[in-house]
């Protein structure tokens, strides 16, 4: 039987973050092995991780109940911190190399290169109608993005933070859209300030109506605030995501002008 751990990332509380399963030695699980574990688990992510002969160094897969994730921000920081280890570790993912700087409880993980572009209108008027949303609903100053951080996200900013909250949307039709730009969520977002943001994360192509804390989206977002030329200095923001669910997280973003890559930082702790 496969050892799982149960972690809670971007938090310091189990009752709040998002939960993700920690498989700290996955060899000889196959993907099918690897996709079952992940769905009796429930999560929206498991991370499988495989020593490799190199000091520090993994190969780590990620697994939803229903897919095989690229990259997952959440499921790493949690993996890091299970891990027990200090220092700079390296994660091999399907995505690319992901370096985490590890301390107890907490982790810095350093993105792929990001990069972001323009939604057409046909895809922003999908989007609009999967969530119920209306065009006044987008804040003018943000445009609609495809964004990547080691996945594909689609990143709409909210005109109010009422209608962040109000998270009421068409599973199948966003999931289909989603599924189309090869994206795993939808980040919507609204500006409490520059450098502070509320953040939801529907996950429906993973069969997950929402996560409370997404890594990955995080990073694409900071690449898209870089693309869009809002990084002009290095910059730290701060994403509150999982309020609107009762978890609240907390996630550090850190961006630079001069690097297409993005840091990601938060705590975890495991679930008893």
């Amino acid at each position: 039987m496969t050892d799982v751990l149960r972690y809670s990332a971007f938090t310091t509380d189990p009752e709040g973050g998002n939960p993700a399963g920690v498989v700290l030695d996955a060899t000889g699980l196959d993907d099918a092995a690897m996709l079952a574990v992940a769905a009796s688990v429930g999560y929206s992510e498991t991370a499988f991780v495989r020593p490799t002969a190199e000091p520090d160094a993994f190969d780590v897969r990620y697994f939803s109940p229903l897919v095989e994730i690229p990259f997952c921000g959440h499921a790493t920081v949690a993996a890091a911190v299970a891990l027990g280890r200090t220092g700079l570790l390296r994660f091999h993912t399907r995505a690319g190399l992901v370096e985490v700087a590890a301390a107890p409880g907490t982790a810095s993980l350093t993105s792929v290169p990001t990069e972001s572009a323009d939604a057409t209108p046909a895809e922003i008027a999908a989007a609009l109608t999967a969530l119920g949303w209306a065009e006044s609903d987008l804040d003018p100053a943000y445009p609609a993005r495809w964004a990547f951080g080691g996945a594909w996200h689609l990143v709409l900013v909210a005109a109010t933070r009422e209608r962040l909250a109000d998270l009421d949307y068409d599973f199948d039709a966003l999931a289909d859209l989603l599924r189309s730009h090869d994206a795993v969520t939808a980040d919507l977002l609204f500006p409490r300030s520059a450098d502070t943001w509320d953040a939801r994360n529907p996950f429906p192509v993973g069969g997950v109506v929402e996560d409370a804390a997404t890594g990955a989206a995080a990073a694409a977002f900071g690449g898209y605030l870089r693309t869009l030329g809002h990084v002009r200095e290095p910059r730290a923001i701060t994403v509150h995501q999982g309020v609107d669910m009762g978890r609240p997280s907390v996630l550090r973003i850190d961006v630079r002008p001069d690097d297409p890559r993005v840091t990601v930082t938060g705590a975890a702790v495991p679930i008893p």
